[in-house]
């Protein structure tokens, strides 16, 4: 893979095309208030570290059954995690023109293993901010109703949809003032990407403008090798040109995955995979890298007021763009 880092080392902890971190936060904080405001905290603090301990045995499945450890989660992680995606999806220009519709076609990404809340609330953050500076700035009401719509479609084989749900409803009171539906469309789908009809589920990957997968591809190879390997190569198939797909995953040993007795960076099964010379006839691959980073930093603001931790985060990114 032809190296093209990102220059910076660390993610800025706001960046302007965004709400603010502490916006983000108070949406967490107004949607989970019952779990979060009690005199005894000790129940959510049991269920997080029951997660806590299934995640670091990599037991994917058994940490997110039940809607219990869910909103545990979400509670403890997908807030951090909201605050540095929002930032990192907005550093990359081509990303926030997509979420914020700048053209004039309507816009639709594919957040696979989404469920938990991160990745929602961060594209909201930069969606709802680029309306609030639409509707402020023009002069023709027209104009700011006939504008493109954003459609989010989250994926994910935990059943997260009352979580969504939660926040969701927050989305459209607190932010969008009640009157989102219109432009922007939220659609959760409860499925296994690597089994799922796509066409069941109303989702075609030829019309998808961006894909993500945040903290999910090493899940998704340590429990399916194989499909997901061709998953991978239906995004070679199905994806249109100019489509963006955006991995991240933790920096360091969850960076690598375990074939036969060795391990393997993912990015170099998305190497060989998506972006590298094509076995057989050696042409060159329909993918071409935009973006790489090895061990990027989202350091959150310390002033930023929650009432459990909010983490740093280190992860590594690989972004690519389909070009044919």
């Amino acid at each position: 893979m032809a190296k093209n880092k990102t220059s910076n080392k660390q993610l800025p902890v706001h960046n302007p095309a965004t709400l603010p971190p502490q916006e983000i936060l108070d949406l967490f904080k107004v949607t989970f208030n019952e779990e979060l405001y009690v005199e005894d905290i000790e129940k959510l603090q049991a269920d997080i570290q029951d997660v806590k301990s299934s995640l670091f045995n990599r037991e994917y499945i058994e940490a997110f059954d039940d809607d219990i450890k869910r909103t545990a989660y979400c509670i403890r992680w997908s807030s951090s995690r909201a605050m540095a995606y929002a930032s990192l999806f907005a550093f990359f220009d081509p990303i926030k023109k997509i979420i914020q519709c700048h053209s004039s076609e309507d816009q639709a990404v594919l957040c696979i293993g989404g469920g938990a809340g991160g990745e929602l609330i961060a594209l909201c953050s930069m969606f709802v901010y680029s309306q609030n500076m639409t509707k402020k700035f023009s002069t023709n009401n027209e104009d700011v109703a006939e504008s493109p719509k954003l459609k989010l479609n989250l994926m994910d084989i935990a059943d997260w949809s009352s979580i969504i749900e939660r926040l969701e409803n927050q989305i459209n009171e607190k932010w969008l003032y009640g009157g989102g539906n219109d432009t922007l469309n939220i659609n959760f789908i409860h499925d296994d990407i690597l089994k799922m009809n796509f066409n069941e589920n109303n989702v075609s990957l030829s019309n998808i403008n961006l894909i993500t997968l945040l903290f999910t591809t090493n899940e998704l190879f340590t429990e399916h090798k194989t499909e997901s390997i061709r998953l991978l190569q239906k995004f070679n198939k199905d994806c249109k040109s100019g489509c963006h797909l955006l991995i991240v995953e933790s920096a360091g040993s969850y960076s690598h995955i375990t074939v036969g007795r060795k391990q393997f960076p993912i990015h170099f099964l998305i190497d060989t995979i998506l972006v590298g010379v094509r076995t057989g006839d050696k042409s060159p691959s329909a993918w071409s890298l935009v973006s790489e980073n090895d061990s990027l930093w989202y350091r959150c603001d310390p002033n930023c007021d929650y009432p459990l931790k909010v983490e740093n985060m280190r992860f590594f990114i690989v972004y690519i763009k389909k070009i044919k």
